[in-house]
């Protein structure tokens, strides 16, 4: 077992989520239970899967965790596109969340080739 606390790429993504709750307070009300929620939850999926496959007996274990992350994470990359194209985010807050998840998700595919060399 690891603790997710101590890894740059776990205080990153949950940093990214505290700043999507921020961004997402200005999207229209009739999207609270549609965009609003779906990219929260994807968002948060990234630091929870690391912190849950951190507490994981095995590397293997871990490793199938962050690949979830990823999926989570590419799911919000996308979700940020949309609620750019819709004008729920500027183009300034778009490029930076943008940029912030794409970082997220290249520490996690380093640290899945990391695993999977030791495995």
């Amino acid at each position: 077992m690891r603790d997710f606390r101590t890894l740059t790429v776990w205080r990153k993504a949950h940093e990214l989520t505290l700043g999507v709750y921020g961004h997402s307070r200005g999207f229209p009300a009739e999207e609270r239970y549609g965009l609003t929620s779906q990219l929260r939850r994807a968002v948060s999926s990234v630091p929870t899967n690391i912190a849950e496959g951190c507490g994981r007996s095995s590397d293997a274990d871990l490793a199938r965790f962050l690949g979830i992350a990823a999926g989570s994470a590419s799911e919000a990359e996308y979700l940020f596109l949309l609620a750019h194209d819709l004008a729920y985010l500027s183009a300034e807050d778009y490029a930076q969340l943008a940029s912030r998840v794409v970082e997220i998700k290249k520490m996690l595919a380093a640290f899945m080739a990391t695993l999977a060399a030791e495995i």
